[in-house]
């Protein structure tokens, strides 16, 4: 009697071995793009960190910590333009080799984006009952792909690190009433003045104690430096706070703010101060008051996430390296896409899934890695030229109105519901 020829076995999607290849594939290939992003961004070598060493060094030797400047092909001349609170804890690493510098910022860098890119990660897994390993690991290599983490890693930059103070901040210790609840936005707002958008959500969401433990924090750590520099303090917050030209050119297709945007229009004259004013005070009100509605709805990454944008746009000076707020706005795209999945939310789905993409598409671009926008001075002259050289400010008022408010789900259970009360939105 003749045998019977066997099939192979097929390979389903409940074919473990497959679904491992599968997924090893795609981060060997996710890591294999990485080198071909950084590479434009290597000319920078770590210039931003290099500044504020050699600031440190000419601080120590007693210079006014102010009077630092270095000659730029593109911004003309660029100074130490941190708060004094900033300096106070740069100064131990001018003591040391830059080299060591160099390598305890990137590794804290590295540190601060696995660590954050968990947190936003996290709950999302549990709701949707992802694989864990894998859609973390693919998770912080998109986080690295994107060109404001690319630029602050390549620039030696600390933004990263404040990243961490405001996630911890209001994502944990504000949701949860702790006692320290502020003291980490208070510190970002020390170091770096665009953390301060921050206290406002606090007022704006009402959360009067965060706001106060936050602006008690801001202010001590700022007195703390006066007592040590009083002379630099002084003319930080009385002169050198109120320069942007000391910052760089605001025309500069880097400066993705609407500052940056209505300058790109009149270069290389200012634009009109009243008319920005304007259109900041719009812009911050709406963005606010879309904050507030989805903190008060339980949705705090939304909320954070809509306030940091708002930081962006209002702020003179946002270079692309400030804008990491790109990154918890396609979180909870995907996370809204993903929990759209009764068939009446068919269109809906597939619009927070695009958006998601696409937004994921243009921070990893970029705006800067992959163009060279020149050293003059050149007004916007048309809409290709409008969009390419705006592009995060227009994706953030995309964002400001469209980025959804998650509503938590009903639990059955009471101890589900207990893990849905206490795991960060």
């Amino acid at each position: 009697m003749p045998v019977k020829p066997v099939a192979p076995p097929a390979v389903t999607d409940d074919d473990p071995g497959g679904r491992t290849v599968r997924r090893l594939v795609a981060i060997v290939a996710l890591i294999a793009v990485l080198p071909a992003l950084y590479l434009p961004g290597l000319v920078h070598n770590f210039f931003d960190l290099k500044i504020y060493m050699s600031a440190m060094d000419w601080w120590t030797a007693g210079h006014p910590l102010y009077d630092y400047v270095q000659p730029d092909r593109v911004q003309g001349e660029l100074y130490f333009t941190y708060p004094p609170f900033s300096a106070l804890l740069l100064w131990p690493f001018g003591l040391i080799r830059l080299g060591a510098t160099v390598v305890i910022f990137t590794v804290l860098t590295l540190v601060a984006v696995v660590v954050t890119t968990r947190w936003l990660v996290t709950p999302v897994i549990a709701r949707h009952h992802l694989p864990r390993t894998f859609t973390l690991t693919v998770a912080v290599l998109l986080v690295l792909a994107v060109e404001s983490t690319r630029e602050t890693i390549t620039f030696g930059q600390i933004n990263m690190l404040l990243v961490v103070l405001i996630l911890a901040d209001l994502l944990f210790a504000v949701p949860q009433a702790r006692r320290w609840a502020g003291v980490g936005v208070g510190l970002a707002t020390a170091l770096k003045l665009f953390p301060g958008i921050f206290i406002v959500y606090l007022l704006a969401t009402r959360r009067w104690r965060a706001a106060a433990v936050a602006s008690a924090t801001a202010a001590a750590a700022t007195l703390l430096a006066a007592a040590v520099a009083p002379r630099d303090s002084w003319r930080f917050w009385t002169q050198e706070l109120w320069d942007n030209d000391r910052v760089g050119r605001t025309d500069y297709t880097g400066n993705q703010s609407l500052f940056g945007l209505l300058s790109r229009f009149t270069a290389p004259e200012k634009p009109d101060r009243l008319l920005w004013l304007l259109v900041v005070a719009v812009v911050a009100a709406y963005g606010l008051w879309r904050a507030a509605r989805a903190a008060r709805a339980g949705d705090a990454l939304t909320g954070l996430t809509l306030t940091g944008l708002v930081g962006a746009l209002v702020s003179p000076i946002t270079w692309t390296h400030h804008i990491y707020w790109f990154v918890p706005a396609v979180v909870v795209l995907a996370d809204a896409a993903l929990s759209a999945n009764r068939p009446e939310e068919f269109r809906r789905r597939r619009w927070l899934a695009g958006l998601a993409v696409g937004t994921a598409a243009l921070i990893i671009y970029g705006v800067v890695s992959f163009h060279d926008w020149g050293v003059a001075p050149v007004r916007t002259d048309d809409p290709v030229d409008f969009v390419a050289r705006n592009g995060y400010v227009l994706l953030s008022l995309l964002l400001l109105v469209v980025l959804p408010v998650r509503v938590a789900r009903p639990v059955r259970t009471v101890e589900k519901s207990h893990q849905m009360d206490t795991t960060p939105q």
